[in-house]
């Protein structure tokens, strides 16, 4: 294997990474406007912070994976970077508005007792929560569908160019999952009420993520697709109708493993269907970037495949440690009466 296609699959993987971590908490937080509404602003407020609490100690370090997929590009793949970033600069600054409104929301909804001031805060989760997910399954989705690029790399098209028919079922199908995937993990990390009304959520929003996977990843396999690509689309599409057997039956475990596995395989499906296009062109195939093309020098890749050797495996290893410390289910008695999310869980005492 050349270290450029290694970087490729590496790239993939930190892609992969992002969307099933953070797919989760993007899940959670679409669901504050569904599952996160009592009878009363009391209770609203209690659920709502239930629900942000089981997503506190891991959002900013669910973020982290994407920041390493972008600096990764830059790196191994400097000018696959220059054309996805510069011609994607509308999506990707609208991302890192929402993302950052949402982080806001997080931190800043319990600076103040007041339900005025936390319904504006949750509505920016709510938003931010959405945004990402669909901005960023179109620019995965163009990456397969290709753009118009010169000969130069240049991207030749405008922000309307990426809002095609693939692309928009790509984002939606991505939001899709998250909401699923938010869903199971509210299931598997709460006791109670809300953990009862996550599985229903689940339960009826897993179809129709189901049935827009399966357009997508048809389309996509039908478009460039391999035969590497058409086996892991049909393994992340029976890891989902899995998951849904496996929430019958109360295994909310599985049931999250199931879209975690969806997810992953529907990433990778995209970067085997793509390989070895980077940057595939509408305008010509011969202008298209490729894994080779588009590579730094040997010397770069292997000085970051030094790197990655060694501070991947702690990466990975910190990050098991942490959702193992924080493994255990939650229920709106554990909540304390401090205002800091990263506080409310009682650990160790129950």
């Amino acid at each position: 294997m050349s270290l450029e296609t290694f970087w490729f699959i590496l790239i993939g993987l930190l892609w992969a990474g992002y969307l099933i971590l953070e797919g989760f908490d993007f899940g959670v937080g679409m669901l504050l406007a569904i599952i996160g509404r009592g009878r009363d602003k009391g209770e609203t407020n209690t659920r709502r912070r239930l629900m942000l609490t089981t997503i506190g100690p891991f959002w900013d370090g669910n973020e982290v994976w994407l920041i390493t997929a972008g600096g990764a590009m830059f790196a191994a793949f400097p000018a696959w970077y220059a054309t996805m970033f510069s011609g994607f600069y509308l999506a990707m600054l609208l991302v890192l508005v929402a993302l950052i409104l949402r982080n806001m929301g997080l931190d800043y909804r319990y600076k103040r007792d007041s339900d005025r001031w936390r319904a504006g805060w949750d509505a920016a989760i709510i938003a931010g929560s959405v945004l990402p997910p669909l901005l960023v399954g179109i620019a995965l989705t163009n990456l397969i569908h290709g753009v118009p690029v010169d000969s130069s790399g240049n991207f030749t098209g405008d922000f309307l160019t990426l809002l095609g028919p693939m692309s928009l079922l790509g984002g939606v199908t991505f939001v899709a999952l998250s909401l699923v995937h938010g869903a199971f993990f509210l299931a598997l990390k709460t006791a109670g009420s809300i953990g009862e009304d996550a599985r229903r959520v689940a339960r009826r929003s897993a179809p129709v993520a189901a049935v827009l996977a399966v357009a997508l990843l048809v389309w996509v396999n039908v478009h460039t697709g391999t035969v590497w690509s058409w086996l892991v689309s049909s393994i992340g599409l029976l890891a989902l109708v899995g998951a849904l057997a496996a929430d019958r039956i109360g295994r909310d475990g599985l049931a999250f493993s199931g879209t975690f596995l969806t997810i992953g395989a529907s990433v990778a499906a995209y970067f085997l269907a793509a390989y070895p296009d980077v940057m595939p062109s509408t305008t010509s195939a011969a202008y298209s970037l490729t894994v080779h093309t588009a590579a730094s020098s040997h010397l770069t890749l292997q000085i970051m495949t030094g790197a990655a050797v060694v501070f991947t495996p702690i990466m990975l290893l910190y990050t098991a440690w942490n959702y193992w410390v924080f493994r255990k289910r939650i229920h709106t008695d554990h909540l304390a009466p401090q205002t800091d999310p990263l506080a409310d869980v009682q650990v160790g005492t129950h």
